[in-house]
């Protein structure tokens, strides 16, 4: 199985199965002399962990984590750096059904035809409990980028048919005050309600995730294939669920008039900004300093449970109902996820500008 590794500079390649011993990854590339808080690590997998409110899955997983290599005495030592989060709360006997019937839209059928066998426990790789390896890496990402003043910040904007107006205007310190991740909290009672009562039918919703990442520099980002703006959207597509990306305007850009979609540029106090940001910050696929703005979609949990009309590896008709502990609706878990992949791009593109300076160790 290939594809288990992502960036270029600061690579991420992650390990493990939903319902094996652990999950962990290894990030090659992460410079030197970078001092390292355990407790960020912590905090941003229990935004991320099951189990932490009354409408995400309940498998308890506490996350707690080992740190193999690569740090030593609180600091980064240049080596690889690898680690392991343990698996404590698998039920591999809730997915007995699930061995041989395909459920719709999941990856269960994929997998069988691409490479023949499969762990239908959890989905094994195709499980959103693999995240928790890119949550792990990218905190050391954003530790990184804290060094140079570049924070990257998500949260929910849609659930289901609910919408955030305004979201790249949100208020980003009120992102926290509620379970389901949306800065305004009457919004935010309509997400949990319309949440609530999906999951007391046995169904399911999907939802956006905004992002907004701020205190930028400048020439991130390579003029062709490597876009700043084309690796997002490939950090963003490699999540579970995820169906959809955009950035700056979006799809509404593509109705608009040339003069209504220019970026104007400005001198404000000796910098060269720009008065709208309807590039979402890359232009040329490179970053011009403003704030990276974009959007992340995801579609609803294919683990449905309620019956559904399907067929087993032999192709005969059957019936299934799912077991286990999942997710009515992914986005309030997801929101880490989305940071943490953008925080590992950046982090990566940082890292391959030469005009970059490690700050830290002046």
């Amino acid at each position: 199985m290939a594809g288990n590794t992502f960036g270029t500079s600061f690579r991420l390649t992650t390990f493990g199965e939903s319902h094996g011993p652990a999950i962990g990854g290894i990030i090659d590339g992460c410079p030197a002399g970078l001092a390292i808080d355990a407790n960020i690590i912590l905090h941003d997998l229990n935004r991320r962990r099951p189990g932490q409110s009354m409408i995400t899955t309940q498998r308890n997983e506490p996350d707690t984590f080992e740190i193999l290599s690569g740090i030593y005495e609180g600091v980064t030592t240049g080596a690889p750096i690898a680690f392991q989060i343990e698996n404590q709360d698998h039920r591999p006997s809730d997915y007995d059904d699930m061995k041989t019937a395909y459920r719709p839209s999941h990856a269960d059928f994929t997998y069988d035809q691409k490479f023949g066998h499969r762990d239908h426990r959890g989905s094994g790789r195709a499980s959103a409990r693999e995240t928790a390896a890119r949550v792990f890496a990218g905190s050391i990402a954003r530790q990184l980028l804290n060094y140079y003043g570049i924070t990257v910040q998500a949260f929910v904007s849609a659930v289901g048919p609910i919408k955030l107006k305004n979201d790249y205007d949100a208020d980003l310190t009120k992102i926290e005050s509620n379970i389901v991740r949306c800065p305004d909290d009457a919004v935010a009672n309509e997400m949990i309600a319309y949440i609530e009562k999906l999951k007391k039918e046995g169904d399911t919703t999907g939802g956006v995730i905004s992002c907004i990442i701020k205190g930028m520099l400048v020439g991130l980002g390579e003029p062709v294939f490597d876009k700043l703006h084309a690796d997002l959207g490939k950090a963003m597509l490699s999540i579970n669920a995820v169906h959809g990306f955009e950035y700056g305007s979006g799809f509404a850009g593509s109705a608009m008039t040339g003069s209504e979609h220019n970026d104007v540029f400005k001198n404000e106090n000796g910098k060269i900004v720009t008065t709208t940001n309807n590039s979402g910050g890359i232009q040329g696929g490179i970053s011009n300093g403003m704030d990276i703005a974009f959007r992340t979609a995801f579609k609803p949990v294919s683990t449905l449970m309620k019956e559904q009309e399907t067929v087993n590896k032999e192709g005969q008709k059957v019936s299934l109902k799912a077991g286990g502990r999942h997710d009515a609706c992914v986005v309030p878990r997801a929101v880490p996820i989305v940071e943490a992949m953008a925080a590992l791009v950046i982090a990566d593109h940082l890292l391959r500008d030469r005009n970059s300076k490690l700050v830290y160790q002046s």
